[in-house]
C-alpha cells in the first residue's frame, strides 16, 4: 500500500530506480567482461552507475529548463535535439530514430 506521504514515495521510487541501474549496468558490465576477458570490481560497477545517475539528473533538469524556457511544461522532441547540440552523432542517431517514428506514425495515420 503506497504511503500517504509523497517524500517517501518520492524516496522510494528514486531507490527503485537506482536499484533497476546498478543491476542494468551490473548486467553490462558483465557482458563486456566476459568478451573482453577481464574483471570488473563491485566498487567500478557501482561507480559507473553513479555516473550515469548525475549524468541522468543533469539530463532531467536541462530537459526541463528547455521547456520551461518555451514556455511548455511538457518536454518535446525538440527539447531533445536541444540537449544534443553539441553531440553531432547523437543528434544524428535521434534524428533517424525521430524520422522512423514519424515514418510509423503516417504510415498508421494511413
Amino acid at each position: 500500500m503506497p504511503s500517504t506521504d509523497p517524500e517517501l514515495d518520492s524516496q522510494a521510487l528514486t531507490e527503485k530506480l537506482r536499484s533497476a541501474l546498478w543491476f542494468h549496468i551490473g548486467q553490462m558490465v558483465d557482458e563486456e567482461s566476459i568478451e573482453l576477458g577481464v574483471n570488473a570490481t563491485p566498487q567500478f560497477i557501482g561507480s559507473l552507475m553513479e555516473l550515469v545517475w548525475a549524468q541522468i539528473e543533469n539530463t532531467a533538469v536541462d530537459l526541463e529548463s528547455f521547456a520551461k524556457h518555451a514556455g511548455r511544461s511538457k518536454i518535446k522532441t525538440d527539447d531533445v535535439m536541444l540537449l544534443t547540440r553539441r553531440n553531432e552523432g547523437l543528434a544524428e542517431v535521434l534524428t533517424q530514430e525521430l524520422n522512423k517514428i514519424e515514418a510509423e506514425r503516417k504510415r498508421k495515420a494511413g
